[in-house]
């Protein structure tokens, strides 16, 4: 058994190895990875020579780098809009002087992460998935769009949605105090999570589990001031970075979106969308106030996907945080079908993996990199909206039918 687990260790430092190898040979010959080249430099000029992250004389530092020039009309100005609490997760590769090098590490990082993501998934939701299932699932993460952006790219997107999953099986496992501290870093893209953290403390106090509400929330609290300790009026700083990331950034929200496409009824159209999500949301949290881990862990998937359209700053870079109403809705078909859902599912991972890839190709836009549309932001949410309510008899069950008997 001793020998097992050596010969596991081996195995895992080799592939792990040679990943990072595989990584540093593509970094070396595609230069990019701008969500993590912005955060490297930032963190390095915080650490090693006292500037502010968002400083000007940091951004242009970025931009030197990214296109051998200060940004141009038109150029994304790729400057630090984190929480000043996010160079904990950067600092590690913040000490490796040489770019390339500390960017394959960090893609090897996503890349593990993207698999435990996966993994941690299949815990949360009771999935069974067949071995040949399982198999392609696993191969399906790494390679799918949603997948392959964020590890390309660097972004921190990948931990967050980790973090976010890791919380929810800690919650389910009453380690509060773990849970609470995830739910407290994985704000290092506070977008991304504030609905999701929202309806998680509001579906504790509806249980009485204060020690989550508490330990969230006191986590914020203790990283906010340990970054003031260093830069004082960082949030303020932090807040004009914040203020003027649409400015520079593709449109963020279904708004933004239709503005563009349809510049006479565009901002009416995604109104009324946004208005009619946010009433559906409304009425889902209420309905799963006081309600088991089960109807959590649905009505949770749901903001996942609706926090995509419903007006808040995104992008589909950031679209593997809904890699969980995915699983959830994969683990739904198998309990109501068995094992004839199989070929249901692997033909709906074949499906995004194909489809998604074909429409990004179809619609790239030029740039110094690659540059997505904004079509992107459409297909995933839209069929995992159509799976979590085709899917929520079978998820809920009696539970609905007595909540809906009760209003």
């Amino acid at each position: 058994m001793i020998r097992f687990w050596y010969l596991l260790i081996i195995l895992i430092i080799s592939v792990l190895v040679g990943a990072t190898w595989e990584n540093y040979n593509f970094a070396s010959q595609n230069p990019g990875g701008n969500d993590f080249l912005v955060h490297w430099v930032g963190t390095r000029s915080f650490i090693i020579e006292g500037l502010s992250p968002y400083s000007d004389a940091v951004a242009t530092k970025i931009q030197m780098l990214a296109y051998g020039h200060p940004a141009r009309p038109g150029e994304h100005e790729l400057r630090v809009a984190y929480p000043l609490y996010s160079e904990i997760i950067f600092a590690p590769f913040a000490f490796i002087e040489n770019y390339t090098l500390a960017r394959a590490l960090w893609m090897t990082v996503m890349e593990m992460a993207l698999v435990i993501l996966a993994i941690l998934c299949i815990r949360l939701t009771d999935w069974r998935p067949g071995v040949p299932v399982l198999g392609i699932y696993l191969v399906f993460v790494l390679l799918w769009y949603h997948g392959v952006r964020p590890v390309i790219n660097g972004n921190v997107v990948v931990l967050v949605a980790l973090l976010m999953v890791a919380a929810l099986h800690a919650i389910r496992n009453d380690s509060e105090e773990v849970a609470g501290m995830m739910l407290g870093l994985a704000t290092i893209k506070p977008h991304l999570v504030i609905l999701f953290i929202a309806l998680v403390l509001l579906w504790a106090a509806s249980q009485r589990r204060w020690h989550l509400v508490v330990w969230t929330l006191s986590t914020v609290v203790f990283l906010t001031l340990v970054s003031m300790f260093f830069i004082p009026d960082w949030i303020l700083q932090n807040l004009r970075e914040i203020l003027r990331y649409t400015s520079y950034n593709p449109p963020g929200t279904p708004i933004a979106v239709f503005k563009v496409w349809l510049p006479g009824i565009g901002r009416q159209i995604s109104w009324i969308i946004t208005g009619l999500l946010v009433i559906d949301l409304l009425v889902e949290w209420w309905l799963c106030w006081r309600k088991d881990f089960h109807w959590l862990l649905w009505t949770v998937s749901l903001t996942l996907v609706l926090s995509q359209w419903i007006g808040i700053q995104t992008d589909p870079g950031n679209f593997i945080i809904m890699f969980l109403p995915m699983v959830l809705i994969f683990a739904i078909w198998t309990e109501r079908w068995g094992n004839k859902a199989s070929i249901t599912i692997i033909v709906s991972m074949l499906f995004l993996l194909v489809g998604l890839w074909i429409l990004f190709i179809a619609t790239v836009g030029p740039g110094d990199q690659p540059q997505q549309s904004s079509v992107m932001f459409f297909p995933l949410p839209l069929v995992l909206l159509i799976g979590l309510y085709w899917g929520r008899w079978w998820a809920l069950g009696p539970r609905l039918l007595e909540a809906t008997r009760s209003i």
